[in-house]
């Protein structure tokens, strides 16, 4: 194989395209703590479009060279319904949703090559493709559709075998949409149930994570009383980190919406006296409702001091169009 073909390499729109040249055949060792190869991990989430872009190709190695970021969080299956690779899953093709964006087979070596811990992000239970198969007229499947779980763990098996690391599932939930009141434990067994069954699929041959609901981690989410079925005591025992999303602009209350530090610290300390779990934060990485006298650079350091003060199992960063320039710098 020539250099250039050993080169990281993405499949888009049918074309192959050589995002950047091999910057140097060695790369320095991840740097996961001895708990799990995904403990102490930084990373970022992109879009299999992001890996088609140079800058942001050139962005993520320059910062795992300097040793700024040491994960990669990418998807395999996005909320439009789209599986990002070839996927050889019958209901797949049958929807329409396998698009091949991506060789995997190419692209993972590659990556863990330059020191990289990668986790397959799967959307699941937002699906407009299997929507449309089931006749629903909305963009949510049920979590208990028999179907739509079938499918789903066809392809984290199928993930499982491509090279990941780490399969987060996101969307792991039903719409959020009703009042907080006791009316939800079908939900709750249903995400559950799920979660049971991945974990059992695939604990033997890769990690397993959860994206939440930020405000699962509030002291009142253990009455079991949201629309979104997610449970802090419930989801933890079936996966290996869970990673909240404690987007300070998503919260209603202003004073959270002013300190990302705070928020961040608070919604984890309460999480961490309710139960034993491994915590990988998404933290904000983009400008909405971000305070008009904070930089989005101090805006991401406030951010980051509050998880380390809450002892995170490491953090991940959100940018909705991966760009994470302002992160490099902030890190």
């Amino acid at each position: 194989m020539t250099r250039a073909k050993r080169s990281i390499v993405v499949l888009l729109a049918g074309a192959v395209l050589t995002a950047i040249a091999v910057l140097s055949t060695e790369r320095p060792a991840p740097s996961a703590g001895a708990d799990s190869p995904g403990s102490g991990r930084i990373g970022i989430y992109l879009t299999s479009h992001a890996l088609s872009i140079p800058s942001i190709v050139r962005g993520f190695l320059a910062a795992r060279d300097a040793g700024k970021i040491d994960a990669l969080v990418i998807n395999v299956k996005n909320m439009h319904g789209e599986i990002t690779y070839a996927s050889e899953v019958p209901l797949a093709s049958e929807i329409g949703a396998s698009t091949g964006r991506i060789d995997f087979a190419l692209l993972l070596p590659e990556l863990r090559k330059r020191g990289f811990y990668v986790i397959a992000r799967q959307v699941l239970f937002f699906d407009p493709l299997l929507a449309r198969h089931l006749g629903l007229d909305e963009d949510w499947v049920p979590v208990d559709d028999a179907t739509a779980v079938a499918y789903n763990l066809a392809i984290a098996g199928e993930v499982a075998e491509l090279g990941f690391d780490e399969i987060q599932f996101d969307y792991v939930r039903y719409a959020d949409a009703g009042e907080l009141v006791p009316a939800y434990e079908a939900r709750y067994a249903a995400v559950e149930t799920f979660l049971a069954a991945a974990s059992e699929q695939l604990s033997d041959r890769v990690t397993v994570s959860a994206d939440l609901f930020g405000r699962v981690l509030w002291p009142w989410n253990a009455r079991r009383i949201d629309p979104i079925g997610q449970s802090l005591e419930g989801i933890c025992p079936h996966v290996d980190f869970v990673s909240p999303m404690l987007y300070p602009s998503h919260y209603v209350e202003q004073t959270y919406r002013d300190d990302p530090h705070g928020v961040v610290k608070e919604a984890l300390d309460g999480a961490r006296a309710r139960v034993d779990a491994r915590f990988r934060p998404f933290l904000q990485a983009f400008d909405l409702e971000r305070p008009e006298e904070m930089s989005l650079e101090a805006y991401i350091e406030a951010q980051i001091r509050g998880a380390v003060e809450a002892g995170a199992d490491g953090y991940l960063f959100w940018h909705p169009a991966s760009d994470y320039t302002t992160l490099y710098n902030a890190l």
